[in-house]
């Protein structure tokens, strides 16, 4: 089967992970690919054991989301709209709990069946329509429904921090939260603080500041019973760095707060989920170069220790009350994300399975690919073929693809996402190189903290040593190069062509043209300045970052760019595109613009991702010069209906 565009977008994938407390069932999400794909998310439920086929629970008629297991696993609780609803494991008994006058954001059950609800009602803000910037407006708050309650009770110790994220203790008397001063980003994600709330009291222990972007919390106790909160948050001091798994002892009683502990702490692996289990110490997901394992934190040494390895990516950790099986998501080389379960020391079972026609596809061949950097520094990726070919085939036109982040990573798993895809462009006949410089996640946090205050410097050679490898190995036509990025990856695309000449075409997806205008328009101004050098207010300039802003040396592209940003991006606003094609226009540069109407960060409606898939693929026809490899397929075609 060849890949269309049409199979790429009209599909469903898995989410939102949950095992029944007594570890016999997995209830999960099941959502279209696309806003305006098939149908509605839908709440799916699963045997462990594989003894029966999934089975739909909820009738997708509107969004679900959110699943949590009641303490004695005969039901989940879960978010429909602004309802809290349960629902039987038999797919009977739905009823509703809780028809909310706002936005619930996340919810949890306690043992004795008090509800803890995180969210904002309807017109907490007041009546008054104008936005004062220099007034914090409302954010999330702590809600509690006991049983017999007529309606949720605002718990009032934490003031008006805005609740980041909940975790209650095992025996449900107390809560874990990370709050921050403002719901905003920025400045909210530097004035997080980690709490303990006694439920029964209803009164609120500060246990002090928490790193950048903290969230996560997880409950454990040591060796003597003493309860401690680990979380997961950027390495401190900076805010350009790997994730760290930090943790504080809560104090006793009129006890003063203790320093945070780096329980990663030179770890050459990159934590990126943390989960608490009722019985026992906390579950970790790592990020290990192009794989992924799970880890278990060791009580008495305060470290964490290797389990299992998974080939590819994992994430979405869920875990019953023992702490003896997990669920997951897993993606290999070949296969998209599906739901698996294990027992500790077993290999995973797939549950679920959202797309068995990919299993029909012509994908082109990945493979790892190792290299160091100018300086000897040890790097990774991987290298996607064309459908059917071999490197004795090449050399092929070669397309760089940079990721986001920089703090992200590409993964050996399937490599199809709509955006600027891989195997899209593999079957368009290029060769596709996926880079992971340094700054990127997978080996821990030095090697991510090397970017902070050099953006675009080493981590574009990095990348061009991969290039220049692939050249000298036959791989790569040296005539046939191309870049793009997403994010991120988006400014390095357009940094690449003001660096050289050698590229034919670059696509800049919701990038990066001016840190300056990204600090002051961007949602994280600070870790942008902690990237680029420089905030701007320092003085009258030169300033560090204009150094490494591309708009910076707008005179010397040649390449000709294709722009595609979403109109309604918050993360990188669409001043960015606009700037950049001013200047691309100004020098006389061949640009394309396309500009994706309600499109945010993420391109969600169907129409515009296969707009940007055919888009992509055509500029790079019109602008790459031909070699052996292949030829562009455009030709229609879909794929049979998944189940999940």
């Amino acid at each position: 089967m060849e890949l269309t565009p049409e199979l790429m977008v009209d599909g469903w994938s898995p989410s939102q992970v949950a095992v029944a407390p007594d570890g016999r069932w997995v209830v999960y999400v099941v959502q279209p690919v696309t806003s305006g794909g098939p149908g509605r998310s839908a709440l799916w439920l699963a045997p462990v054991d594989g003894g029966q086929q999934p089975r739909q629970l909820t009738d997708g008629k509107e969004p679900a989301r959110t699943p949590r297991w009641t303490a004695d696993s005969s039901a989940v609780l879960f978010l429909a709209g602004d309802r809290l609803e349960r629902i039987g494991v038999d797919g009977g008994d739905r009823t509703e709990l809780l028809h909310w006058d706002g936005e619930i954001v996340d919810h949890h059950g306690l043992p004795d069946g008090t509800l803890v609800l995180v969210g904002a009602q309807q017109g907490e803000d007041g009546e008054n329509d104008v936005i004062l910037w220099c007034d914090a407006r409302p954010g999330d708050a702590l809600w509690t429904l006991a049983p017999g309650d007529g309606a949720p009770q605002r718990l009032e110790a934490l003031g008006d921090r805005h609740v980041v994220a909940v975790e209650p203790r095992p025996d449900g008397e107390a809560l874990a939260v990370v709050s921050w001063e403002v719901p905003d980003e920025e400045p909210g994600a530097r004035t997080a603080r980690l709490h303990v709330v006694d439920v029964r009291t209803r009164t609120a222990t500060d246990l002090g500041p928490a790193a950048y972007e903290a969230g996560s919390p997880a409950w454990w106790q040591d060796a003597d019973a003493a309860w401690h909160v680990s979380y997961l948050a950027v390495t401190p001091p900076g805010l350009v760095g790997g994730l760290a798994v930090l943790d504080a002892p809560v104090p006793a009683a009129g006890g003063a707060p203790v320093a945070h502990r780096n329980l990663t702490e030179g770890m050459d692996a990159c934590p990126t989920e943390l989960l608490q289990t009722a019985a026992g110490p906390p579950l970790a997901l790592f990020a290990e170069g192009l794989d992924s394992a799970l880890y278990r934190l060791d009580p008495a040494s305060g470290r964490f220790e290797r389990l299992t390895a998974f080939a590819g990516s994992a994430d979405g950790l869920a875990v019953e009350r023992s702490g003896d099986v997990v669920a997951l998501r897993l993606s290999t080389s070949y296969a998209p994300y599906d739901v698996y379960a294990c027992r500790l020391g077993e290999p995973p079972r797939r549950l679920s399975d959202t797309r068995p026609h990919y299993r029909a596809v012509a994908w082109g061949a990945q493979e790892r690919l190792r290299w160091r950097a100018a300086d000897g520094l040890d790097l990774d990726g991987l290298l996607v073929l064309p459908p059917g070919r071999t490197r004795a085939d090449g050399p092929f036109p070669l397309h760089v693809m940079v990721h986001g982040g920089p703090y992200e990573r590409y993964v050996d798993m399937l490599q199809f996402n709509f955006y600027l895809s891989p195997q899209w462009l593999a079957a368009n006949g290029h060769a596709v190189l996926l880079p992971n410089p340094r700054g990127s996640q997978g080996h821990g946090h030095a090697f991510a903290a090397r970017v902070a205050g050099a953006i675009g410097g080493a981590e574009f050679t990095d990348t061009m040593a991969a290039v220049d490898l692939l050249v000298a190995e036959g791989v790569a036509d040296p005539e046939g190069l191309s870049v793009s990025g997403w994010s991120h990856g988006g400014f390095m695309a357009a940094w690449a062509v003001t660096r050289t000449d050698r590229f034919r075409a670059a696509i800049v997806g919701a990038g990066i043209a001016d840190w300056g205008l990204q600090i002051a328009h961007g949602e994280l101004g600070a870790q942008e300045a902690a990237l680029c050098g420089s905030t701007g207010w320092e003085g009258p300039g030169p300033h560090p970052h204009d150094a490494v802003s591309p708009i910076s040396y707008a005179s010397r592209i040649t390449t000709p760019v294709l722009i595609v940003h979403g109109e309604q991006d918050t993360n990188v606003p669409l001043s960015q595109a606009r700037y950049l094609q001013r200047a691309l226009s100004h020098h006389g540069v061949p640009h394309e613009v396309a500009v994706y109407p309600g499109g945010g960060h993420y391109i969600a409606r169907r129409d515009h991702q296969l707009d940007i898939l055919r888009r992509t693929a055509d500029f790079l026809a019109r602008h790459v010069h031909r070699s052996p490899g292949g030829s562009p397929d455009h030709s229609p075609g879909g794929g049979d209906a998944p189940r999940s």
